[in-house]
């Protein structure tokens, strides 16, 4: 996830939200980054992402905030910080969670009260998923393509598991799974799941 500076509206028209796009699709194969699902909002975006052991993502997100930052000052007339921060990630248990966060940021728009159904947001994949159109930077989420062989079948599915079953939105953790996943993803990574505020502790 990366978000403007100061919760900034950074990606403003449909210009701006083209442009990152197209800025994903030039630098995700050089990295070896596969997006399975995405949703670029006015502030912020959210890109879910398959990696190997090649694949670069801190040098793909660098090229893309970097590109779209010099595209967006010379457009805008713009000075100053454009993003907060570098991106924040989470590590997915694929199993269990994938499709769940890929539901999560497809219903973002919804969330936000800029549309009434995810279908109608135009900058996001859910329409790749539940209506079957061509999207060039995606890849198919492996757990999509597992709920059914039959295409009509899977769109039928996805629309029902995103439109009509509750969100659980668990996308501000590290690890993304269930308790026994997030136990073994801390004590490899040594690092607490729940991230911790910023600062000292406060007196009692």
């Amino acid at each position: 996830m990366c978000r403007g500076n100061n919760k900034s509206k950074i990606l403003i028209s449909d210009f701006d939200k083209y442009l990152y796009l197209e800025f994903l699709h030039k630098f995700m194969e050089d990295n070896r980054i596969k997006i399975n699902h995405y949703c670029i909002m006015d502030n912020h975006l959210h890109l879910i992402v398959w990696l190997d052991v090649d694949s670069d993502l801190s040098k793909f997100m660098k090229q893309v905030n970097l590109s779209y930052f010099y595209a967006f000052k010379k457009q805008h007339d713009y000075c100053g910080h454009l993003w907060q921060d570098r991106f924040r990630s989470s590590i997915i248990d694929t199993e269990s969670y994938l499709l769940q966060c890929g539901k999560y940021i497809e219903l973002n728009p919804v969330r936000a009260g800029m549309v009434n159904h995810p279908g109608q947001y135009k900058y996001s994949s859910f329409n790749y998923y539940a209506l079957g159109e061509p999207d060039h930077l995606l890849t198919p989420n492996p757990l999509y393509l597992d709920l059914s062989p039959l295409k009509a079948e899977r769109i039928k599915l996805y629309i029902k598991l995103v439109v009509e079953d509750e969100v659980k939105e668990k996308l501000h953790l590290h690890f993304v799974g269930n308790s026994e996943y997030e136990l073994k993803m801390q004590a490899c990574y040594d690092v607490f799941n729940n991230p911790r505020p910023r600062g000292r502790p406060r007196l009692k």
